[in-house]
């Protein structure tokens, strides 16, 4: 009798937020080994990876990886930098332009250290929760940015120039709007009050509370809305 195969490895990038649990979940779910990747980039908000950290663990991931990048050296967003966060912006607003909230070239960067963290764990897939439908209006979560990642993959590792290895990057909630990220993710079990979303975080009583206000929380708001779902993160307003 032949031996079992294992499963498929995956590296799945985990910020802790919605989308990423249910991409984590998703991964899972077919049945794929999946290695969580985080990264701490100079976010002004560690709560973002303390979440990452729940949710990897949650979800059964076999391995938690997070590295360290500064992207807060080079600035320009308000994710890293001292800029504003906009607030209660209205919903035909949201993904008209790309706001100061974009993280100059973040899923690029990310992507790449996902690649290498692939490689070196002999996984071909990656799997990241971007989002064309609902989202903020950043460049990097469209579908020509995948495609185009997928192809540098496989000139810019030692697994696709000489032997031939494709890579491919899953985006499982590219055309979802944020109910039906919400209803996929309770299918698949995902716990979202382990989850962090919010771009303002204020600190109360020993515990981080959403806003309720910048692009985010309205996005996630919104999506548990339309689904019939209470959010049960605590907001302040």
């Amino acid at each position: 009798m032949t031996a079992p195969q294992p499963p498929p490895r995956a590296v799945c990038l985990v910020s802790g937020g919605m989308d990423s649990a249910v991409v984590l979940a998703e991964a899972r779910a077919r049945g794929f080994e999946t290695l969580a990747l985080s990264v701490r980039y100079g976010q002004r908000h560690a709560c973002e990876l303390d979440a990452a950290r729940r949710v990897a663990q949650s979800l059964g991931a076999c391995e938690h990886v997070v590295v360290a990048v500064e992207l807060d050296q080079i600035g320009g967003s308000a994710l890293t930098a001292d800029i504003a966060v906009p607030k209660d912006r209205a919903a035909e607003q949201l993904g008209r332009d790309v706001p100061v909230t974009y993280v100059p070239a973040r899923n690029t960067v990310f992507l790449s250290i996902a690649l290498g963290l692939a490689e070196a764990r002999g996984a071909r897939d990656l799997f990241v929760g971007v989002n064309a439908i609902d989202y903020s209006g950043y460049p990097d979560c469209r579908p020509e940015f995948l495609r185009a990642f997928e192809a540098l993959a496989g000139v810019a590792t030692a697994a696709g120039a000489e032997a031939g290895a494709r890579f491919r990057v899953h985006a499982p909630l590219l055309e979802l709007d944020k109910a039906q990220i919400v209803k996929r993710g309770l299918e698949l079990g995902v716990d979202f009050s382990l989850t962090h979303t919010c771009y303002d975080p204020q600190a109360r009583d020993g515990r981080w509370v959403s806003c309720g206000r910048c692009d985010a929380c309205h996005l996630r708001l919104a999506g548990f809305a339309r689904a019939g779902v209470r959010d049960p993160l605590p907001y302040a307003d």
